[in-house]
């Protein structure tokens, strides 16, 4: 039984993580170590998603799931594709739930559900997983699966209010994580542009040589980048069929520190290649990091319209024309953006956005000018 004591130690633990400013690799092995003391798993896996398609973006396997990466496709395959599951982050999320426990769920019948039945129970052996989604008004910004075997108790629902209870900042941290997530090694361009085509049978039957090259960036031990590939397949089977509410993309930070936005549609075809989806890598525009950066702030839609303004190296007079208001509703809007975003002035701002976020492009064939242009 978890203690109220232990509990509010945990919470307040990774409170203080979440406003620690970690690169989200750090935010999520530090706040997963937290949540252990009070909550024991023997497996789990921390993600993050974009928080416009709720797709998974970056993964942190944790216990006895570190480094094994064998069934990664295959639980994309089910996660995005699968047979309907009220027990999927994304019917979580729609049920305005939080924290779900997937024995609790079932009524102890956990092999009624496919992911259950056909990988976590065969191929892991784990016979109970607790389920948590970290959102706010942007959208979902990642999630957590923890797993306990068949030597342990099921998840209880004090736990899992524990862990409801500890979702907003773990949501912080998320949010922030992206933005500090800053390079360690140099960026690569690619030699081309990054294809891969799927057919009907998940198989990868056509891919370009710069597409090698982007996965190679998206790789992290222990986690197979083609998880990304397939959940995208699977979305965009999905949203074929109008059962998906939005054409599949996912935008996510490299190890380098680049932003990469990664998209998948359905392709027309006969025959052997009817059911062939496409998936394509390119680096982000401007457009979309900023969307994600300003989100990542929790700015309101106004204070996005003036951050971008800023970044054009608007003045407030031209800011207030453009968007018919007063000189001193911009200030107002300016000095919010200011507060979330941890700056002080105009030129802070655009080094938070522009710097922390482009700096691994220095040096390429795109300068300030080029990424700005039409922003």
């Amino acid at each position: 039984m978890v203690t109220a004591l232990a509990a509010g130690r945990a919470r307040s633990d990774i409170d203080v993580l979440s406003r620690a400013g970690l690169p989200l690799p750090e935010f999520m092995a530090e706040s997963a170590s937290a949540l252990l003391a009070v909550v024991p798993y023997i497996a789990g896996c921390f993600s993050s998603t974009d928080p416009a398609t709720s797709m998974i973006a970056s993964t942190l396997k944790l216990g006895d799931l570190d480094g094994k990466n064998f069934a990664d496709v295959a639980w994309a395959r089910i996660e995005y594709g699968g047979q309907p599951d009220p027990t999927r982050y994304d019917a979580i999320a729609s049920a305005g739930q939080v924290a779900v426990g997937i024995h609790e769920a079932t009524d102890g019948q956990v092999e009624r559900l496919e992911r259950m039945a056909d990988l976590v129970l065969p191929r892991f052996g784990y016979v109970d997983e607790a389920r948590v989604v970290f959102a706010d008004r942007a959208g979902v910004w990642g999630s957590l699966s923890v797993l306990r075997g068949s030597d342990d108790a099921v998840f209880t629902a004090h736990e899992l209010a524990v862990l409801a209870s500890v979702a907003p900042a773990l949501t912080r941290g998320i949010r922030t994580g992206l933005l500090t997530q800053l390079a360690h090694r140099p960026a690569v361009p690619a030699s081309g542009p990054a294809v891969i085509i799927i057919d009907a049978s998940d198989r990868v039957v056509q891919s370009s040589p710069g597409a090698q090259e982007r996965l190679a960036q998206l790789a992290v031990p222990g986690a197979d980048p083609l998880t990304y590939i397939q959940a995208l397949v699977s979305g965009a089977r999905r949203f074929a069929a109008g059962d998906f509410p939005r054409m599949p993309r996912i935008r996510t930070r490299t190890a380098d520190g680049v932003w990469l936005v990664l998209h998948a549609a359905p392709l027309g075809g006969l025959g052997d290649r009817a059911g062939d989806v496409v998936v394509t890598i390119e680096e982000a525009r401007p457009q979309e990091v900023i969307d994600i950066v300003a989100a990542a702030f929790a700015l309101t839609l106004r204070e996005r319209e003036v951050v971008g303004a800023v970044l054009r190296g608007a003045d407030t007079k031209e800011i207030a024309a453009s968007m018919h208001v007063s000189p001193y509703t911009v200030q107002d809007h300016l000095k919010s953006i200011f507060e979330k975003a941890g700056v002080t002035s105009r030129r802070e701002l655009v080094a938070r956005v522009y710097f922390d976020q482009y700096l691994p492009r220095a040096g390429s064939d795109l300068g300030a000018d080029g990424w700005f242009a039409g922003v």
